[in-house]
């Protein structure tokens, strides 16, 4: 499974980068907005300098030209742009003519298998399914993730499941039981899936046990 960092924060995008294990980063104006006065665009490419992976920027247009204006003008920001769009009846008119155009895309809010189907059968290089969205209304976002594997496997579509709007470790770990190629999450999250007491526990004695170690070191060298 890949590691996205889903955030417009350099910072955290720099500390997820230097762990090594991150595979791109996923974006939108919302989240950029967060980080204050900055340019859109001019944020996208500073990511693009700092990750070597895809880097998946949304449009905001909701009509067929005005989003085809928006993805060709990401797309022109760095080879690694991978142009968001939103699930709806423009948004897949506007995938297979970017797909036509060898522009690769990112088809975001998916809820349902049928959505996947049909943005596949356009020709997004990723699905979003937003599985913390879904659980929120209690119903199964986790289920959705099996349902679209199972369905893109039956067709050997070569979509990559990319799991969104994920809240816990929880949610990474059953989304990658469940077939997804990617994990988009929040850097926190991220840093959480390195948690367990039982490490913290062990790391505790060992470094006890090295104080102690060395103290006898000590005390037998002064003996000797």
């Amino acid at each position: 499974m890949q590691f996205f960092v889903d955030t417009a924060d350099l910072e955290e995008i720099r500390e997820a980068n230097d762990m090594g294990v991150l595979d791109g980063v996923t974006t939108n104006p919302s989240l950029v907005k967060e980080e204050g006065n900055v340019d859109f665009h001019e944020r996208v490419l500073e990511i693009c300098q700092t990750v070597d992976g895809d880097i998946s920027a949304e449009v905001t247009a909701t009509d067929f030209d005005g989003m085809m204006e928006e993805a060709h003008t990401l797309a022109q920001i760095h080879d690694n742009v991978v142009v968001k769009i939103p699930l709806i009846k423009d948004g897949i008119k506007a995938l297979r003519a970017l797909d036509e155009e060898g522009i690769p895309t990112n088809c975001t809010l998916c809820f349902s298998p049928t959505q996947a189907l049909v943005a596949a059968k356009a020709g997004a290089d990723y699905i979003s399914p937003f599985i913390g969205r879904i659980d929120d209304i209690s119903s199964d976002g986790m289920g959705l993730i099996e349902e679209i594997a199972a369905i893109y496997d039956n067709y050997a579509f070569e979509t990559d499941i990319l799991a969104a709007s994920i809240r816990h470790p929880t949610h990474v770990k059953r989304a990658a039981l469940a077939g997804a190629d990617v994990a988009t999450m929040p850097f926190e999250t991220m840093t959480k899936l390195l948690e367990h007491p039982l490490t913290d526990r062990g790391l505790e004695r060992f470094l006890a046990d090295w104080e102690d170690y060395k103290d006898a070191r000590k005390a037998e060298a002064g003996l000797a």
